[in-house]
């Protein structure tokens, strides 16, 4: 069918248009509106934080690489301030931590509400972008969608946190998906439980370990619960409610609204299974009670950019450091099995260690005023197994706002007009880090 030509009324007309709110886009929309631009921030659900909150996935990754932290600025900012808002139990546990702290998602949502208020960014929630008007490589306006109606919002540099990146697919992006034949990572449901008694379970884990490895085995030997993987991931917010990242759906497209829905529902059915599985086996969870479920399945893996360069495992490997960087990465490559019958792919880097995101595989080619962050940015399949968790995310978004921000303020529509040298400086008057060089480097430029 085809549509009537229609008009669209312009709902806005700012320096810069980020799509997504979730880690990437709440360090893009903060850092982009505290240098100066105005921001309109998009976010389809009704609230940010992304993946930690719209599929409730219960614990952040790691901060550092073992020895220091390497993810700073915007991100450790959150971190540190969600845990200042916890319970006092809370913050006797995890106060100095920055690994694997795990999350309350309705902290984290007033958090990131206030802080945007705090730095005057405009959001619409309840809101997607389904389409752009571009040409000659420049997108002039993001086409959303919402209960209004439909609209249309211009703006000077479009940052796509969309994790999918979907501003850049309907600019007529290039893209890579999954592996050689097409697999992907699976999702998993994450959910809640309240009701359980941490103290019991941390006896029965003293004797077998905290991963449930020998009691899932058992189980799947006996046919008594049917998940892939023996492993579990359990983030305690308190001692009678924690959150869980534990069982898999398998082929699952997150950008496709299909797979999204068999997901939710596969997905829901699963967590019910092994709801029951956990109350009938593990001490300390006989009477729990299911809480909540992510009202999205969480995703891994979708779409990523061609971009100027990719960042490939080699680089990860070897640590290498670009001259554009503008993020450190540590965490390990961590590709989930695409089948059931797969295995995993893991690969750590030494402590202390970290290799460079270049800014170049921000930029998607072919497209001049659109900067990608997120796990779409541009690298190959392997190493996107390890810059796609949250708190890098928070580290590419910091450098896009902050490029988007240099940019509108310097009437460039250009996103590789950027003076590289001049983004790095004020990313580490920011508290990022890039390395010891560059920090080095602009170390007078640290108020």
């Amino acid at each position: 069918m085809t549509i009537p030509a229609m008009d669209i009324p312009v709902y806005a007309d700012v320096d810069v248009l980020v799509a997504g709110g979730g880690p990437a886009g709440v360090g893009a929309a903060l850092a982009a509106a505290r240098n100066g631009a105005s921001v309109l921030l998009i976010e389809q659900r009704g609230y940010l934080g992304g993946m930690a909150t719209v599929a409730q996935v219960p614990a952040w990754c790691p901060y550092t690489d073992g020895k220091k932290p390497v993810i700073r600025g915007i991100g450790l900012e959150i971190l540190n301030e969600m845990k200042s808002r916890m319970e006092p139990e809370f913050q006797a546990i995890w106060g100095d931590k920055l690994n694997w702290v795990p999350i309350d998602a309705e902290v984290l949502k007033k958090l990131l509400d206030d802080k945007m208020m705090e730095a005057g960014v405009n959001i619409l929630y309840h809101t997607f972008v389904g389409n752009v008007i571009h040409g000659n490589g420049i997108v002039e306006a993001a086409i959303i969608h919402n209960k209004t109606g439909t609209q249309a919002v211009k703006a000077k540099i479009f940052v796509d946190a969309s994790s999918d990146a979907d501003l850049a697919y309907h600019a007529g992006g290039q893209f890579a998906k999954g592996g050689d034949e097409g697999e992907l990572q699976p999702g998993t449901m994450c959910f809640v439980m309240s009701n359980l008694d941490r103290l019991k379970y941390m006896e029965y884990v003293k004797e077998h370990g905290p991963s449930l490895k020998a009691a899932i085995n058992e189980a799947k030997a006996k046919g008594t619960l049917r998940v892939a993987r023996d492993w579990a991931g359990i983030s305690w917010v308190n001692d009678h409610t924690a959150g869980f990242n534990f069982g898999h759906v398998f082929g699952i497209d997150g950008s496709k609204a299909e797979d999204l829905t068999r997901g939710a529902i596969e997905g829901r059915d699963l967590v019910r299974h092994i709801v029951e599985w956990l109350k009938q086996t593990i001490p300390g969870f006989a009477n729990g009670f299911l809480v909540l479920t992510g009202e999205q399945v969480g995703i891994r893996e979708t779409r990523r950019i061609v971009g100027d360069v990719v960042v490939t495992a080699d680089d990860f490997m070897q640590c290498r450091t670009f001259p554009d960087d503008i993020a450190r990465n540590s965490y390990f490559i961590d590709i989930h099995m695409a089948k059931p019958t797969g295995g995993m792919v893991v690969s750590h880097l030494p402590p202390g260690e970290s290799h460079g995101i270049p800014y170049r595989a921000l930029l998607p080619v072919g497209i001049d005023n659109v900067i990608v962050a997120g796990r779409s940015i541009s690298t190959d399949r392997a190493t996107q197994g390890s810059t796609r968790v949250m708190p890098n995310c928070f580290a590419m978004g910091e450098a896009a706002g902050t490029a988007a921000a240099l940019l509108a303020k310097q009437g460039k529509r250009s996103s590789r007009g950027i003076d590289i040298e001049e983004l790095q400086r004020q990313l580490v008057r920011q508290g990022a880090w890039l390395g010891e060089d560059v920090n080095g480097k602009f170390q007078e430029a640290v108020i």
